[in-house]
């Protein structure tokens, strides 16, 4: 059933992980003339009016994307809610994937400064896919909820 609150917090999910994917920066750093910025497509180091790619982040995008499809294909199967608290269990390695992905680009960007003086930090698009990590455990408790219901409806037939 689509109208689970379930199924509501498995598209938020979703929502949450195309949008960080998508348009939503996820951090920038400024030290004196140089500034990095990155998104989910692009790093972009810039000095002065000179603007240079660094080393693209579309490892970040993949990761995003697909815990979105997850997110979205576990929706459905929601007759069989064995199989939603696997797909559960395997959307929330793919948010930490994107998680560390996220830390290891910004690495990149802080030592492409290489300075001390860092001004700037995590935007929206960090925060993002911990909302959808905290969707996700709220979705596969509840599923686990409605499993626990049929099995003890079962048992009383």
């Amino acid at each position: 059933m689509i109208q689970r609150i379930q199924s509501i917090l498995l598209f938020l999910i979703a929502l949450a992980m195309f949008v960080t994917a998508a348009i939503l920066p996820i951090w920038s750093a400024k030290a004196g003339e140089k500034g990095v910025y990155l998104t989910a497509k692009s790093m972009i180091l810039q000095e002065g009016a000179t603007v240079t790619n660094l080393d693209s982040p579309i490892l970040i995008l993949i990761l995003a994307v697909i815990a979105g499809i997850v997110a979205l294909f576990s929706i459905f199967q929601y007759k069989n809610r064995l199989l939603q608290m696997k797909l559960g269990a395997l959307n929330s390695l793919f948010i930490g994937a994107t998680l560390i992905a996220m830390v290891y680009y910004v690495n990149i960007g802080e030592s492409a400064l290489n300075q001390q003086e860092l001004q700037g930090g995590y935007l929206i698009g960090f925060w993002m896919p911990i909302i959808a990590a905290l969707f996700n455990f709220l979705a596969n408790r509840f599923i686990r909820k409605d499993e626990k219901l049929v099995r003890d409806a079962d048992r009383l037939r």
